[in-house]
């Protein structure tokens, strides 16, 4: 799918290079969470609730936290990552001996061992683990669809090491990143994780200026934080006419997710009247976009594989 002149994929390669699917392999079908319209799935002893869901390559947590919780990890195995999407936030997050308060929109990634977040203002919070975790895989809601692994959806592969070792990071001061024509969105990977911290939509989005476009071997979850959108999605043929399905249009609240399965072609159309704010999650991280230099602002904490050509 060809990408529009001014936006900012256009200058991407055509296809991003991945594991070549069988092109009879079963597409797996869209999934939706509004968490708006659903009850969570755990609630803390002081209040908090959390919502779990996951992909193959990822465990996504959403917690709508109450002043005073403490979002602890003990001999945690790997790293993860949190997202404060909202200017409201403040948390002390405590890793390895440091400790750190983070306000505003931020991206925190926290080293394997021991851990924990303090939450200081009523606020929201993410956080994405690897489904190497098995206490957090077994209880998402959509556990079972990942009960075998999705055959178009290529595996988790960790990237290098990040430079200086294992230590937590803040990111910090997202809200103050100037829109670039030459950028897309605000964008900061971990080892196993991209996220694209996307500009709002004040009201809907234009409906003449979508990108529809597809994958090739990687999952996306398109997390609302603030708004309204409507997910647009097309599963294209296989040789079996009994898995084909019908064109997708669903509109979702906020905080919600849509599991974008590979090769579908979709898109997101802000469809709220006041602020709309989505965020793209990928596991792992996009070689496109990092192969584009100044796309992702945290590259030299976290190199890429040495075969990536940055242009």
């Amino acid at each position: 799918m060809a990408y529009a002149p001014d936006d900012p994929r256009a200058a991407l390669a055509a296809k991003q290079a991945g594991a070549a699917a069988d092109p009879h392999a079963p597409i797996a079908a869209p999934e939706y969470y509004d968490f708006s319209g659903s009850g969570p799935d755990e609630v803390s002893a002081d209040g908090s609730r959390t919502w779990i869901v996951r992909g193959q390559n990822v465990v996504l947590l959403y917690t709508r936290a109450v002043p005073g919780e403490r979002l602890a990890r003990d001999g945690q195995r790997d790293e993860y990552v949190v997202v404060l999407p909202h200017d409201d936030a403040k948390v002390v997050i405590e890793s390895g001996g440091t400790i750190e308060t983070v306000t505003g929109k931020s991206v925190a990634i926290v080293p394997p061992g021991d851990s924990a977040i303090t939450i200081e203002s009523a606020t929201d919070i993410v956080r994405l683990f690897t489904p190497h975790n098995d206490d957090l895989a077994g209880r998402a809601r959509n556990a079972d669809s990942y009960a075998a692994p999705h055959p178009r959806v290529a595996l988790l592969e960790e990237w290098p090491e990040p430079a200086g070792g294992d230590r937590l990071r803040v990111y910090s001061g997202i809200a103050d990143i100037e829109r670039s024509p030459d950028r897309l969105g605000r964008i900061f990977r971990s080892r196993a994780f991209m996220v694209n911290f996307l500009y709002h939509y004040d009201g809907p989005r234009d409906a003449t200026k979508l990108s529809p476009h597809d994958h090739a071997d990687f999952e996306q979850l398109s997390l609302a934080v603030s708004g309204e959108f409507e997910h647009h999605i097309r599963t294209p043929w296989t040789k079996s006419r009994t898995a084909w399905r019908e064109d997708e249009h669903v509109r979702l609240g906020s905080p919600s997710v849509a599991i974008i399965p590979p090769p579908t072609v979709h898109t997101s159309e802000a469809s709220g009247h006041g602020r709309n704010q989505l965020l793209d999650i990928f596991a792992g991280p996009r070689r496109d976009f990092s192969a584009k230099r100044g796309w992702v602002l945290n590259a030299a904490d976290y190199p890429e594989p040495g075969d990536l050509e940055v242009r």
